[in-house]
C-alpha cells in the first residue's frame, strides 16, 4: 500500500509539473523565423559612462553614439537630487532626451537637448499609482510623442508629448502623462525600448526570475495596435531571445539599456557584468536580424 501510494504522489506532481510547464509555455508566446535577431559582435562597455543607457544620433550626419552612465550625470544636476539617468534617446530630427529619477519619489524629469545644443528639464509629477522609476525613454518616429517605462512588473507602458518637440510642452509647466501602452502580457524590469518602425518596439529586460517568458534577461518585441498618442493604444508583447550572459565573473548580470539604429538596422544592448567584471568585461553587444 505504502508503494502505491508513493506511485500514486509521484504521478500527481508530474502531472502538476506538466500542467505549469504548458502554463509558462502559453504564456510566452513564441518567436517566428523572421524576428531572429543574431549576436554579430560586442564592445567593452564602460562601467562610468556607459552602464546606463545608449542611442545612436542620425542628426547632425556623423555623430558619434550617445551613452549614459554614473559618470555621465552632471552635478549641477545630481546636486538637486536627480541622481539616476536611465537610457537615452535621440530623435529623428536631432532632439536627444535623457530620463532621470530621485530619490524623493514625487516627480521625474526629462533633460533635452535641442539641436542647437541647449539644454533644458522637463518634470512629470507623478500620478496616482505611478513608480516613482524614470528607466528609459524612446521617442516615436513621429517625434510628436514619446514612450517612458517604470521598474518592475508592469502592465502598461507610459506616453508622454515630447518635451521639446511637442508644442503643447513647456519646461516651466508640468509635463502630463498623455496615455498609456496597456501591454496584453505582463514584463518585468525593463530598462530600455527603441522604436524599429512606427507601431514596434525592441525591449530590453533585467527579469532575474524568468516566471513570466521562461528565460531571465529576455529581449522583448512590442506590436502596438497604433502609433502611440493622446489615446490609449494596446501593445502584444513576445520573448525573442535571452540576452547574451558571458563573463570571467560567476554571478547576476543586469541587462540595461538598448538602441535600434535604423539606418543599418543593428541592435545594441548593455549587459553588465556581475562582481569585479563589471569593470571588465561588461559588454554592448551588437544583433543583426536574420
Amino acid at each position: 500500500m505504502a508503494l502505491r501510494a508513493r506511485q500514486r504522489c509521484h504521478a500527481v506532481l508530474t502531472g502538476l509539473v506538466a500542467l505549469a510547464t504548458t502554463a509558462v509555455l502559453a504564456a510566452a508566446p513564441p518567436a517566428s523565423a523572421a524576428d531572429t535577431w543574431t549576436e554579430i559582435g560586442s564592445d567593452r562597455a564602460d562601467p562610468l559612462t556607459e552602464s546606463q543607457g545608449l542611442t545612436s544620433v542620425e542628426v547632425p550626419a556623423g555623430s558619434a553614439n550617445r551613452y549614459t552612465g554614473i559618470g555621465t550625470v552632471p552635478a549641477s544636476v545630481s546636486s538637486r537630487g536627480w541622481n539616476h539617468v536611465g537610457d537615452p534617446d535621440a530623435s529623428y530630427d536631432g532632439y536627444y532626451i535623457e530620463p532621470y529619477q530621485a530619490d524623493s519619489g514625487t516627480a521625474k524629469m526629462f533633460r533635452v537637448q535641442a539641436p542647437g545644443g541647449a539644454w533644458s528639464e522637463y518634470v512629470h509629477t507623478l500620478g496616482g499609482g505611478e513608480a516613482l522609476n524614470n528607466s528609459w525613454v524612446a521617442i516615436a518616429p513621429a517625434g510628436q510623442w514619446m514612450l517612458a517605462g517604470e521598474y518592475g512588473t508592469m502592465s502598461r507602458l507610459l506616453v508622454f508629448p515630447t518635451p521639446g518637440v511637442n508644442t503643447s510642452t513647456s519646461p516651466s509647466a508640468n509635463l502630463p502623462q498623455a496615455s498609456t501602452v496597456d501591454l496584453d502580457h505582463a514584463v518585468r524590469d525593463v530598462q530600455g525600448c527603441d522604436f524599429v518602425t512606427a507601431t514596434q518596439l525592441l525591449c530590453s529586460s533585467d527579469d532575474p526570475a524568468g516566471t513570466l517568458f521562461g528565460i531571465t534577461k529576455p529581449l522583448l518585441k512590442i506590436d502596438l495596435s497604433a502609433a502611440p498618442g493622446a489615446t490609449n493604444v494596446t501593445g502584444h508583447v513576445t520573448a525573442l531571445r535571452q540576452l547574451p550572459l558571458r563573463s570571467g565573473c560567476s554571478g547576476t548580470f543586469e541587462a540595461e539599456g538598448i538602441d535600434y539604429d535604423r539606418r543599418d538596422g543593428t541592435l545594441r544592448v548593455i549587459v553588465v557584468s556581475p562582481g569585479f567584471c563589471v569593470l571588465t568585461d561588461s559588454k554592448t553587444y551588437r544583433f543583426t536580424k536574420s
